[in-house]
């Protein structure tokens, strides 16, 4: 049995000619979900009918309440207006949450969706819950969008980084939490950017007959997952048709990991374009061999000399995952390359907005 909540849309809605039974956006949690709605503000939704679709522009601040009693890390929201219909579907995610029981939190969306205009009365949209995550790293809903695994990773990146602002603040004080934040802000603003077009298959290319690259591995003394060998073939400005042979070092079954891809072009100068993800079935000491679909199209001319590659995260079969370590990524020189973690970003912009002392209030929360 749901609890939902039927929430009148704007006024515009009703402007567009859409039946009544249409004007609404309905919100579908289970009744035993550990979340409930508070308010929903839909005044600055619009539709707007084209050909034989209604592209539904939807805009709302939800606020939501946790109703239970451990604390909530993250959630994600799945956002329907037609299930099959490509562009009918999307998702929100707010990760670095920190929702004692009780205490209301805001849910920004801001998505467009496409629906087919003939379509059986109903609400324009359904929003419904994939999945929770709690402090304990544990999980709530159905994790339809495989939410348990990007929350899990990234509250471990948020705990990993949190933790060293923390000691940095602790071994340098807090002028020592300005620099290094700073670093940090200089550091995205700097970082080198390759624009790359990525599809889970690729295009009808017969990767066979391409030149072949060689993957040289940057390794992780602590990763569950030894990369053993790789290549992917160079079709123009396509790059694809990857092979990686992998062995569990672990004592745990693995189903799930992701090459971080890095590119260095003529000029020595390097580019994280992406990653490799694979879903897998990895018994303890087994080597496997792992065929991608993942190809990545250079949107401006690029030429390859070398390819890089490095484990950026693993998920066993239990659930729990692993990610390399803030060490990891500096002693292999990579914090140049990769993007600051959602937490990281979080934290810089309180620096922002409320100064070193509201940063440090913020760190002595955790």
């Amino acid at each position: 049995m749901c609890n939902s909540v039927i929430l009148a849309a704007a006024g515009s809605i009703l402007a567009a000619g859409a039946a009544v039974a249409q004007e609404t956006v309905k919100i579908d949690f289970p009744a035993e979900a550990p979340l409930s709605v508070v308010s929903a503000d839909w005044s600055s939704t619009r539709t707007d009918p084209r050909g034989g679709a209604l592209v539904v522009d939807l805009h709302t601040s939800l606020r939501l309440r946790n109703a239970g009693q451990a604390t909530i890390r993250g959630v994600t929201l799945l956002v329907l207006a037609q299930e099959v219909t490509p562009g009918g579907k999307a998702s929100v995610t707010v990760p670095s949450l920190s929702a004692g029981a009780g205490e209301v939190f805001p849910v920004r969306i801001d998505l467009r969706l496409l629906r087919p205009s003939q379509t059986a009365a109903g609400p324009l949209v359904r929003i419904q819950l994939d999945g929770v995550l709690f402090d304990d790293l544990s999980f709530y809903g159905p994790n339809k969008l495989n939410s348990r695994r990007a929350m899990t990773a990234w509250e471990l990146e948020a705990r990993r980084d949190r933790q060293y602002l923390k000691s940095v603040l602790a071994a340098r004080g807090p002028e020592g939490l300005r620099e290094e934040v700073l670093v940090s802000m200089a550091r995205e603003a700097e970082r080198p950017r390759l624009d790359v077009q990525i599809a889970r298959r690729g295009r009808a290319t017969n990767w066979d007959a391409a030149p072949a690259v060689q993957f040289a591995f940057l390794r992780f003394p602590d990763s569950p997952v030894d990369p053993v060998a790789g290549m992917a073939r160079m079709a123009g400005q396509e790059a694809g048709g990857a092979t990686l042979e992998v062995r569990n070092r672990s004592d745990r079954p693995i189903r799930y990991l992701e090459i971080g891809w890095i590119f260095q072009d003529r000029q020595n100068r390097e580019y994280l374009a992406g990653s490799v993800p694979a879903e897998v079935t990895i018994a303890p000491g087994q080597t496997s061999r792992i065929a991608t679909e993942t190809s990545l199209r250079f949107t401006q001319p690029f030429a390859v000399e070398a390819m890089k590659g490095f484990v950026s995260q693993v998920e066993f079969e239990d659930g729990r995952v692993w990610i390399p370590s803030r060490s990891d990524l500096r002693d292999r020189e990579l914090e140049p390359l990769l993007a600051p973690s959602p937490e990281e970003q979080r934290l810089t912009n309180i620096y922002r907005k409320k100064g070193l002392r509201g940063l440090v209030e913020e760190l002595n929360r955790f």
